[in-house]
């Protein structure tokens, strides 16, 4: 009971820190459109493990490939000795890595190497040079080097077997040279696009109205929610690094969607902001939740201009036991319902199937994903 109450008093605080609006940099929110990573893939041999390679026997195609790279190192193997010896010291691979954007020739980049076959563990091994192409069948990068399993272990003796972490992927940090450039010529470009991670039509008008501030004149136009076209000044042409260094770091106010995410296998539930909830009452198992909305007539001071106006309050009270729940809010917002549930304690659990059953009525003004 104590760890559920620290979990819905956590979600509360969340909420509270959410909803209080804060400025975040453009460059975190958003990326220059063409200007991107691209995946490289490359299929090779581990070498010098301690008998915890691929068996011969079941993965041929691993005895296949030391052949050709012997052949083309200049030694000449039977392969009818080759298919009676078990090696157990080499490994199938596969290399994975990603190409950042700008990456010349000479610099080096981070490697991912897994195991193909059925190898025990890539400890201790070394990953031969292996090229790495990309989807257009080019190499733009050649891999090798020591295999780092990251304090992964196996041990192995005749009839047991220890094993700490994942043994048979590892990584290769700097393991890969460039070979060839991604022809890019970013300084000649007459515009960019920033292209919004999360497109949303309040926040591409926000960054639109930051950028032109910052540059002192209309230059970025919104194309949808998602996209915003920046026409380069005449004064930055040939100049856009530092253009673009002084557009990422302006701070702009990100509005998002009202979501609530329920992960029912791990019962973890998490809320955005802008969530609201309407008039209902909701019966789960003893718990009665009901929810009403009620609007209160402000009138102005004496001897004023002012005109009279409508403010919501919202209140929710949750009782067990078929006692009624009472709530008198206008448009009540997720965290009096949780504070209300936090104070009968109401499992993580329970709160998904109360945010449900809201959704189902129509009474949580929010998307509902569901894990």
């Amino acid at each position: 009971m104590k760890i559920i109450k620290i979990l819905i008093l956590a979600l509360t605080l969340t909420l509270t820190l959410t909803l209080t609006a804060q400025a975040i940099r453009i460059k975190d929110i958003a990326n220059i459109g063409g200007i991107r990573d691209n995946q490289l893939i490359g299929y090779g041999l581990v070498v010098g493990l301690k008998n915890t390679g691929d068996n011969s026997y079941n993965s041929q195609f691993t005895t296949q490939t030391l052949l050709s790279m012997l052949e083309k190192l200049g030694t000449t193997v039977d392969v009818r000795q080759l298919l009676d010896v078990r090696i157990e010291n080499i490994a199938a691979v596969m290399i994975t890595a990603n190409l950042p954007p700008f990456a010349k020739i000479g610099g080096r980049i981070d490697v991912t190497v897994s195991s193909l076959g059925d190898a025990r563990s890539l400890e201790g091994g070394t990953l031969l040079m292996t090229p790495l192409k990309a989807a257009n069948g080019e190499i733009y990068a050649v891999a090798q080097g020591a295999v780092s399993v990251g304090g992964a272990f196996r041990a192995e003796a005749e009839r047991a077997s220890v094993q700490k972490n994942h043994t048979t992927v590892g990584t290769i940090t700097g393991g890969a040279i460039v070979e060839r450039d991604v022809p890019f010529d970013f300084n000649k470009r007459d515009d960019l696009n920033l292209i919004l991670y999360r497109p949303d039509f309040t926040t591409a008008l926000n960054v639109t109205k930051a950028v032109n501030t910052s540059l002192g004149e209309a230059m970025a136009f919104p194309l949808d929610s998602g996209t915003i076209n920046i026409k380069i000044p005449d004064k930055l042409k040939g100049r856009l690094v530092e253009m673009m260094a002084q557009i990422e770091s302006l701070d702009v106010s990100v509005d998002n969607r009202a979501k609530v995410v329920l992960d029912e296998r791990t019962g973890t539930v998490a809320i955005g902001e802008n969530v609201k909830i309407s008039s209902a009452a909701i019966s789960h198992g003893e718990l009665i939740v009901e929810i009403k909305e009620q609007l209160q007539v402000i009138q102005p001071p004496p001897l004023t201009f002012g005109q009279p106006m409508a403010a919501p309050e919202s209140t929710i009270t949750v009782r067990e036991k078929g006692n009624r729940v009472l709530l008198v809010p206008t448009a009540a917002n997720i965290g009096d319902l949780v504070k209300a549930l936090n104070a009968v304690g109401v499992s993580p659990r329970d709160l998904i199937a109360i945010f449900q059953s809201l959704k189902a009525v129509g009474a949580l003004q929010a998307e509902l994903e569901i894990l």
